[in-house]
């Protein structure tokens, strides 16, 4: 097995089946996050929001792919609202305003990714 230094997944066990959703608890009035990879090309969060909690309005410099893991999500893209339930993707492009909200609590492992960062054209 490679040592933690070489590790790109982090906070999750390696070699043996994991409940993905057992890995955050809700907690009363806040969003708990963990991160599982944060790469200059690639980040992969897991999140629980209670009931009525939101990630505002922002935008990303890379694609993000939502997958409700548990609950219902509402997820706004530009304006349109996207309702998300257990089960389901959804995913924001790059560079357009977003957010998430919980209409009950909800689970979801949000994986962002962004074009590769080249120096001097490598």
């Amino acid at each position: 097995m490679a040592d933690k230094g070489t590790q790109l997944i982090k906070n999750i066990p390696f070699s043996t089946p994991v409940d993905i959703v057992d890995l955050v608890d809700y907690e009363e009035g806040r969003v708990v996050s963990r991160t599982l990879s944060s790469k200059p090309h690639i980040n992969i969060t897991l999140f629980a929001f209670d009931k009525d909690e939101e990630i505002s309005a922002h935008t990303s410099p890379g694609d993000a792919m939502v997958q409700v893991l548990d609950g219902e999500a509402l997820i706004n893209i530009d304006g349109e609202k996207i309702k998300a339930v257990q089960g389901q993707v959804v995913v924001m492009p790059a560079n357009v305003p977003h957010a998430v909200s919980a209409s009950s609590q909800f689970k979801m492992l949000l994986t962002v990714v962004k074009q590769p960062v080249s120096i001097g054209g490598m």
